[in-house]
Order: C-alpha cells, then structure tokens, then sequence
C-alpha cells in the first residue's frame, strides 16, 4: 500500500520529551518536566510543526503548548477530567448534545498533535470509540431527531481519518434531508497542512452541504509557509473558514500577539471567531489567564481592530445552553 506524505509524517511524529528538546536546541535537564504516572496523553508533535519552534527558545509560545511540564502533575482545585460535563450530555456514545438544533459526532480519538490544554486529554474514547456500531447508532438518532440541522465532525480530529472513511461518513450524512450544514472542527490544516491533498478537499466539498471549517491557530507563529498554502486552497474551495483560538498563559495572552493573529488569518481568508477562556482540564491549569486579565486584553483588541477582527471571548459553562460571552 502506497503511504502518502501526510501518513508518513504521522508515522514520524515525535514522542518522546528529549527527542524533541534536542531537534529545538534545549537541554532537559534544565527544564522541569512533566513524569506522569501513566502515559495516557503523551508527547505527540509532527515535524512541519517543530519548523516553526524558535530554536534555544524555551517559553517559545509553540513549544509550550506541546511539552510536558511538571506543572500538569499539580491538582488543582477546580480541575477535573471532564470540564464541561460532555459524558452528561451523550445520549449515543460518541454524539454529544449540548445546543438546539446542532450535534457533535466524536469521529476519532486521533490528532495529529497532542495540546497540553485539550479539555478532551482525559475523554473516555474506549466508551464513546467511533466504532461501525456507534456510528450507526448516533446517524440513527440524528435521522429520528428532525430538529437537527447542523452535524459538527469533531474528535480527535476528524481530518485525521482516512479519504475513504470520511467520504464513506459524509455520504451517510447526505441521506439525512434534514442536515442542512456539516462543520468540520480540526487542527490539522494548521500543525499537518500536507494532509489537506486535492482527494480530501473534493471528499468534504462535492456534498450537498453548506460547509463550514473551523481550524485552531493560537499564535501567528503557526501561520507560515505550508499553512498559508493550505489556507489559501480552502478558500478557493468555496467552505466558509473560522478560526477559534484558547488563552493560554505565556502563548498568548498579550493583545498585539492575538491581534498579529487575526491580521494573518485575515489575510489568508479566515475570519477569527472564539478567543475561549481555558477550560478547566486536570493537568492545565498552568495555562490559566484570570478572567480580569482576559477582558483587558479583549478591550485592548477592540481598541486596535477592526470589529469583524476581533474574536467573540467566550467560555464555556456546563449545563448553559450557549457559550458564555465575555467581552
């Protein structure tokens, strides 16, 4: 079987806290880092994104928001595995239901890189796997539930699945009239730009639906080269793109690096959407920024942008029927 370059960059992946600190130029034993009992949301990074790492640099903004420091193995008041209640709210395994009118089916555990703040590091994916089963179990209560207009791939990341599976996915999606729009949540145009090949974009467009993709930039460091390329294709695709971006403390918590941010999305077609308030996952608290502080920067965005620039601050509370705005 003929490996293309997206999987082979998958199978290369780093994985290891001194492999990666040697490709950057850093010593470990300088670093504090993380020594968790198990390894159940280990290191993971593709190359194309070290590129991008500044190299002796160790609060570089991308570095941080891949290594494992041993402030993930503090507990901390407020922080628990399941932030936003998502197991309350799954009525099939891997379809999640918090909002009208809108699903989100887990497609994969997945990604192409592991964010030390995901508030999915501690979901429980062997319950809730993206099996035959399950998949047929959640389309069929999206078909029963004629309220439901908007079908929202998440994971893991989607995009990570194979050609053949996502189409296969998509296409039973078509036989449900009443799914109107399809939103694909991911990462990977942005930290495995070379997964984004001509077959892929013609599997998620040639449907009938009206696409939307939301891809996860948080610095504008990650807005180079390949990733500009990629943005640029989407677009002429025709898919409306969105970004969304955490706050995360020594990555970007300071207002002319977000607002850098929203100029290069911009300038590749991609309209900034949510600036989300981290969500209180075990094992990130490390990455807080105080609620104060976010609405100073939010204000300090809205006095430098232009409005459709600036991004909704939002966080998100269980149990509410909408994010939370807070700006």
């Amino acid at each position: 079987m003929d490996i293309s370059r997206w999987q082979h960059e998958l199978r290369e992946v780093i994985r290891a806290p001194g492999e990666l600190l040697e490709k950057v130029g850093l010593q470990a034993e300088k670093l504090a880092l993380s020594t968790p009992v198990s390894d159940s949301f280990p290191l993971k990074a593709p190359l194309s994104y070290l590129k991008r790492i500044r190299a002796g640099v160790a609060d570089d903004p991308l570095l941080r928001q891949i290594l494992p420091l041993a402030d993930e193995d503090r507990d901390v008041a407020g922080y628990r595995t399941d932030p936003l209640d998502e197991i309350t709210h799954t009525t099939t395994p891997g379809l999640i239901r918090k909002y009208p009118g809108r699903v989100l089916l887990i497609t994969t555990s997945v990604c192409a890189i592991h964010c030390r703040y995901c508030f999915r590091r501690h979901y429980p994916y062997n319950e809730n796997s993206p099996s035959r089963e399950n998949w047929t179990a959640a389309l069929d209560t999206i078909r029963n539930d004629s309220s439901i207009y908007e079908v929202i791939l998440s994971g893991g990341d989607p995009l990570s699945l194979s050609d053949e599976k996502l189409d296969t996915l998509i296409q039973q999606l078509e036989t449900i009239p009443h799914v109107r729009w399809l939103r694909i949540h991911t990462r990977i145009p942005v930290v495995l730009p070379s997964r984004m090949t001509d077959k892929l974009l013609q599997t998620i467009t040639r449907s009938r639906f009206k696409l939307t993709m939301v891809i996860h930039a948080n610095h504008p460091h990650e807005i180079e080269n390949e990733v500009i390329e990629t943005l640029q294709r989407l677009h002429q695709s025709g898919m409306q793109l969105l970004n969304q971006s955490v706050l995360l403390k020594g990555v970007n918590d300071q207002a002319p690096v977000l607002a850098e941010l929203s100029h290069r999305l911009y300038t590749n077609h991609v309209l900034p959407y949510y600036l989300h308030m981290l969500d209180p996952v075990a094992g990130a608290a490390h990455f807080e920024v105080a609620e104060d502080q976010a609405r100073d920067i939010h204000k300090q965005l809205q006095a430098t942008l232009p409005g459709y620039l600036v991004p909704k601050l939002v966080r998100e509370l269980p149990g509410e029927s909408s994010k939370t705005l807070l700006g």
